[in-house]
């Protein structure tokens, strides 16, 4: 299209959510429809949340606030990050945004033009490769391997380093995998990194709280070695059950947050008003609720790993945190595009293909299990069916 920025072009899309939108058709054409592809969990929103955002609107806070939020969720973030990570930050570096993908798209503004590489992890959220292709700039993928538990090797990530490489993205717990990197393997990378004081890190932890076993969340802002190097991107979607509230928050060094901020002003102004308000009492109120959701996510996932390995020509490792299992399904010479395709118009069971999320991804399907036990027993059902046909 004449005079369209070239741009358009690259940026991709969210595949999950074209899958979501086929599967709500389909539903509505009287198909009885199992939706395990949307990254949501399905319980509601807890009650004193709920009565926090109606109460302002009640109070008349329906007026703009500072384009970085109100002071005071700004600094509720900052209590709640020191007490879930022992490590003080300064609330004039929060930004509180539209949902955590508006700091992937800010930070990628920032650092991505042509001539400049993003290293990412592959597979990895879809977000990361559209928006730096968006920018002009290089993805370099970062692999991500079963064997490895959908971690990653400090060593070959380093290897991956140019003076080209302007920002490396993390996302531990991750998505699509669950995969949770081993505290020993950051230590390692923040020590190769010590050669890099001018290489900026994207730490993706929207799952930090959501986390499995034995396993633990380290942020990297915990480092002090590269705590200057460090944004951090969280929220209260996936932790608190409010992805539809879009409400999520980044946290960058001094140096970048007024930059930060102009990108704030420029697109979205402001968070809605009675969402922060809400989103101050999810981190300050009580938090049984989300306890019972890790407890009930964990039920699950064990679960599925289970009933998913006893299936012929099926492998799932054990994901650390998330609520997603990302199994390696092999079937004749189907693509993972063909078998989610398969799964949804033949068996109407809704699953994201792996390979969606990167090359890396080829031959696995990303499954949410975000949805009631009774569904799962039935997903499990109608995979095996496939897998016998």
């Amino acid at each position: 299209m004449d005079g369209l920025n070239k741009s358009m072009y690259d940026i991709g899309t969210d595949n999950a959510f074209s899958i979501m939108a086929r599967s709500n058709k389909l539903l509505t054409e009287g198909n009885d429809v199992i939706n395990l592809c949307i990254g949501q969990p399905d319980f509601p929103t807890p009650k004193n949340i709920i009565e926090a955002a109606c109460k302002a609107i009640r109070d008349g806070h329906h007026g703009y606030t500072p384009s970085n939020g109100m002071s005071s969720i700004r600094e509720a973030v900052a209590n709640y990050f020191e007490r879930n990570n022992k490590t003080p930050i300064d609330p004039n570096n929060v930004l509180i945004t539209p949902g955590g993908k508006a700091v992937i798209f800010y930070t990628m503004l920032m650092f991505g033009q042509p001539g400049v590489e993003i290293i990412i992890p592959n597979p990895g959220f879809m977000a990361y490769k559209s928006m730096v292709d968006y920018t002009g700039a290089t993805p370099v993928n970062l692999p991500h391997k079963m064997e490895n538990n959908f971690s990653f090797d400090a060593d070959e990530l380093l290897s991956l380093i140019t003076d080209k490489t302007r920002l490396i993205v993390f996302n531990s717990p991750g998505n699509p995998t669950g995969g949770v990197v081993n505290e020993k393997e950051f230590e390692k990378l923040v020590d190769g990194l010590s050669k890099y004081p001018n290489i900026f890190i994207l730490s993706d932890e929207i799952y930090s709280r959501i986390i499995f076993e034995n396993n633990n969340h380290k942020s990297l802002l915990s480092y002090p070695q590269i705590k200057d190097q460090v944004i951090v991107l969280d929220g209260w979607s996936k932790t608190y059950a409010m992805t539809g509230w879009r409400l999520g928050y980044g946290i960058f060094p001094k140096k970048l947050i007024q930059f930060a901020e102009k990108l704030a002003t420029n697109c979205h102004s402001c968070v809605n008003t009675a969402t922060q308000y809400a989103g101050i009492e999810a981190l300050s109120g009580p938090q049984d609720e989300v306890e019972k959701m890790i407890k009930e996510f964990k039920l699950r996932k064990d679960f599925m790993v289970e009933e998913l390995n006893k299936i012929k020509n099926i492998s799932c490792v054990n994901p650390g945190g998330a609520f997603y299992v990302f199994p390696q399904i092999l079937k004749d010479n189907f693509t993972s595009q063909q078998i989610s395709n398969e799964l949804l118009e033949k068996k109407y069971l809704a699953t994201v293909p792996g390979s969606s999320f990167g090359s890396e991804g080829e031959g696995f399907l990303r499954i949410s299990y975000a949805s009631k036990i009774k569904n799962l027993k039935r997903a499990i059902h109608l995979i095996e069916e496939f897998m016998s046909e």
